[in-house]
């Protein structure tokens, strides 16, 4: 079983960047012929999703800036820096790397990349926190988000975003609490076809063909739905259930329990099976989307600003998805930093909502 514990490190900040452009999808027409705005709304939540011609970076570098000015500290005293994402800048090098430079890091700095998707931050929050608990490294950022400029704007079910988490050392705190699993026999469930090395992007990588009523190229995500929905809906209640039970405490007595936004019928589902009060389980795909390894901090920034910072509460967060792949941590906050929302257009100028 993959139960990890982590001591001596907390979580300081949490930060989101977002495109500022708004879609509604109510408005997007013609996506497929069974493709019907208000019933897709109604059944996934999504009503708004943020995107524009951004990478990945692009909507991390400002979330970042935001959260260490917020923070007050020195750059030079960040000492690593990992970003778990699907969509990085190119296919190398590592984006982290980039990421050092742009953020204007010191060259001591550790980084590196993670490939994951919805369950990215809860397994890069475990990786980062492992490189810190022996107090090598003070003062950390986990950056996770998506976006794929170009090709999946017109999908009404996943927007774009990029997240900073900040974390430091300290001697005595609670620490963290995780359970993992993988399932790869389902690694086909959610799926870019072409692009890797198995399947190499050619002319035929953009040609259109119908899949379940609607239309992808070989280059879009692609999921068999029922297969996710059924793993989902299976698969969290249980994680989070073990994870309490290995660790002996009580679940319910955590003050948010924050999903992985994939849709709403999904996760109230989950809600139910853990038998959970509406008020302890936020969410933000109304105006987001499904943000893939952004959804979890996102969700924190948007919905809770203002609720916790400064008082002791404690958090159950569940991502679960494509790989299949799923994660679990419990964790507790005091004195923590939660940034405004930073929208960001294609020229890169920022605004604070």
């Amino acid at each position: 079983m993959a139960f990890l514990e982590f001591k001596n490190v907390r979580i300081v900040g949490i930060s989101a960047g977002v495109p500022k452009k708004k879609i509604c999808n109510l408005d997007l027409k013609g996506l497929s012929k069974d493709y019907n705005a208000e019933a897709f709304v109604e059944t996934t939540g999504v009503k708004e999703r943020r995107v524009d011609d951004l990478t990945t970076s692009d909507l991390c570098v400002p979330a970042a800036e935001r959260l260490i000015a917020d923070l007050g500290w020195d750059k030079a005293e960040i000492e690593a820096i990992i970003l778990v994402s699907q969509t990085t800048d190119y296919y190398l090098p590592a984006t982290a790397c980039i990421l050092q430079n742009r953020l204007g890091l010191t060259k001591e700095c550790y980084a590196e990349d993670i490939v994951l998707g919805c369950s990215g931050w809860v397994y890069a929050l475990s990786n980062i926190v492992s490189l810190m608990s022996t107090g090598g490294i003070k003062k950390a950022l986990l950056l996770a988000g998506d976006a794929k400029p170009h090709v999946e704007t017109n999908d009404p079910l996943f927007g774009f975003a990029g997240t900073a988490t900040a974390l430091e050392y300290k001697e005595g705190a609670e620490g963290f609490k995780f359970h993992f699993g993988t399932d790869g026999s389902g690694y086909d469930a959610i799926i870019i076809p072409d692009g890797g090395t198995r399947n190499q992007v050619t002319e035929k990588s953009f040609d259109f063909e119908e899949i379940d009523g609607k239309q992808y190229n070989r280059l879009q995500t692609r999921m068999k739905g029922m297969d996710v929905f059924s793993f989902g809906i299976s698969t969290a209640p249980k994680s989070i259930k073990k994870l309490a039970e290995n660790f002996a405490f009580d679940y319910q007595d955590c003050d948010y329990f924050i999903l992985h936004q994939a849709n709403m019928k999904m996760n109230n589902m989950i809600a139910k099976k853990l038998k959970l009060a509406s008020e302890k389980v936020p969410s933000s795909m109304w105006k987001f989307g499904n943000t893939s390894s952004a959804s979890i901090p996102l969700t924190i920034v948007t919905q809770l600003k203002g609720k916790f910072e400064n008082k002791p509460t404690r958090f159950i967060c569940c991502g679960f998805g494509v790989g299949l792949s799923w994660g679990t941590v419990v964790f507790s906050t005091n004195d923590i930093v939660i940034s405004q929302l930073v929208e960001v257009d294609k020229q890169t100028e920022e605004q604070w909502v």
